[in-house]
C-alpha cells in the first residue's frame, strides 16, 4: 500500500484498472494496491487519459466539482477571468474544477457574419481573434460597396470592418473618391484629309456615385476611356490637318461635353482635360518643317523689300534737300570725312606747297559762295 496527500485547493481522482473508483479532498490518503491517484489543482481543466468526461460527469460527486462549456460546431467560447481573456475554446466539451478561479465565458456563433458587441474587438485583434475573424479596411480616401453571398449589401463609409470566418461569401470593392487622371496616349488617328497623326490626351476625373460605378457598370474607368477615345476620333476625323492645329485649344471642350453624359452614367465627375501632344509621322513632319520654312522665307523676303522700299525713298528725300541747300551737302561731306577720319590715325603728307593753296582755294570758294 502506498499514500497520496492531497493538500488543500487541491482534487483527486482515484482509478484502478481504468475505472473510477473514488474522490479525494485535502489530507492523506491510502491507495490500494492497482489503484492510481491523479491530483488536479482548481481552477485547472480536467484532463484524464483513463476516462472519458462523460462517464466522470456520471458522478454527481465530481459534477458538482467541475464548470462544464458546451461548445457546439460553429461556435467558440471565449474564456475570460475576473473580466481578463484566457483563452479560446473550439469545439467539444470542456471542464475546469471550481475553486480559486471564477471563469466567465462568452459564445460566438461563427455561422453568423455579424460580431456581437459584447466581444471586445479592440483588445482581441489581431490576435487572438485573427484565425476566425476576416477584417477589411476601407481608408480615409475611399469608400467601400459590401457584398454578401455576391449580392449587394450596403455602402461602407471609411472604417475597419470584422466578420467571422465561415461559408458565407463576403467581398468588399473599394473605389478611390480622390482627384485623378486617365492618361489616352497614343491614339492613331487619321483626320478628313487623311493626314495619319498620334494623339495624347489627359483626363482629370472624380468618382461620385459609388453604387453606379462598381454595383451597376462593369469597370467603369475602361468605359471612361473608351468614351474619351471616340469622342477623340470623332472630332480630329472631321477636321483637316491644318484645320486641327488652328484649332486644338478646342478639343478638350469638346471631348468633355461629348463624354460628360456617359461619365454621369458611370458615377464619374469629369473635372478636366487637354490635349498634350500631336505627333506627326516622320515624312509628314518633314513636308510640314519644309512649309514652314517656305513660308518664314517668304515673309522675310516681303520685309526685305519693304525696308529697301523705305530706305531708298529716304535717301531720295535726303538727294532732293541736298540739292536745294548747298550747306546741307557740304555738312553731308564734312560728316562723311568724319567718318574717315574716325578710322585714320595718322596722316603723312608730302607736297612742295601747292596742297595748302589748293585746301584756302576751297574754303575760300565755299565762303564766297555762302556770302
Amino acid at each position: 500500500m502506498k499514500t497520496v496527500r492531497i493538500l488543500a485547493r487541491q482534487i483527486g481522482l482515484v482509478f484502478k484498472h481504468g475505472g473510477y473508483k473514488r474522490l479525494l479532498t485535502a489530507g492523506n490518503h491510502w491507495l490500494w494496491p492497482g489503484e492510481t491517484a491523479y491530483v488536479y489543482e482548481q481552477g485547472t481543466p480536467l484532463q484524464n487519459p483513463l476516462c472519458d468526461l462523460t462517464v466522470l460527469l456520471a458522478y454527481p460527486e465530481i459534477a458538482a466539482l467541475l464548470d462544464v462549456v458546451e461548445v457546439n460546431d460553429h461556435e467558440i467560447a471565449l474564456q475570460f477571468e475576473s473580466g481578463r481573456f484566457q483563452t479560446i475554446l473550439q469545439k467539444g466539451r470542456w471542464a475546469y474544477w471550481k475553486g480559486i478561479k471564477h471563469y466567465e465565458y462568452i459564445k460566438a456563433d461563427l455561422s453568423q457574419l455579424a460580431i456581437p458587441g459584447s466581444i471586445d474587438l479592440v483588445s482581441l485583434m489581431p490576435q487572438p481573434l485573427s484565425p476566425f475573424v476576416r477584417t477589411y479596411t476601407v481608408e480615409a480616401y475611399e469608400q467601400g460597396v459590401l457584398f454578401i453571398d455576391w449580392k449587394f449589401e450596403r455602402l461602407l463609409s471609411p472604417g475597419t470592418y470584422h466578420w467571422w470566418k465561415n461559408s458565407i461569401p463576403v467581398h468588399v470593392a473599394k473605389v478611390d473618391t480622390r482627384q485623378q487622371q486617365m492618361e489616352v496616349s497614343g491614339q492613331e488617328i487619321l483626320t478628313k484629309d487623311k493626314a495619319s497623326l498620334r494623339l495624347s490626351f489627359y483626363l482629370q476625373y472624380a468618382v461620385k456615385n459609388v453604387v453606379k460605378a462598381l454595383v451597376e457598370n462593369k469597370e467603369y474607368d475602361k468605359q471612361v476611356y473608351v468614351s474619351v477615345q471616340l469622342a477623340l476620333r470623332e472630332y480630329v476625323g472631321g477636321l483637316t490637318l491644318d484645320e486641327l492645329l488652328d484649332r486644338k485649344g478646342e478639343v478638350a471642350p469638346y471631348v468633355l461635353t461629348k463624354t460628360a453624359a456617359k461619365a454621369a452614367e458611370l458615377g464619374v465627375d469629369l473635372r478636366d482635360g487637354g490635349l498634350r501632344d500631336v505627333i506627326l509621322p516622320g515624312d509628314m513632319r518633314d513636308i510640314m518643317n519644309q512649309v514652314l520654312m517656305a513660308e518664314k522665307k517668304a515673309q522675310a523676303n516681303s520685309i526685305m523689300r519693304r525696308e529697301e522700299t523705305a530706305s531708298t525713298r529716304s535717301l531720295l528725300n535726303t538727294a532732293k534737300l541736298m540739292e536745294d541747300n548747298e550747306m546741307l551737302w557740304k555738312l553731308k561731306e564734312m560728316e562723311y570725312v568724319e567718318k574717315i577720319a574716325d578710322k585714320i590715325s595718322t596722316i603723312s603728307v608730302s607736297s612742295d606747297g601747292s596742297m595748302v593753296d589748293q585746301l584756302k582755294q576751297l574754303f575760300v570758294r565755299g565762303r564766297s559762295r555762302n556770302s
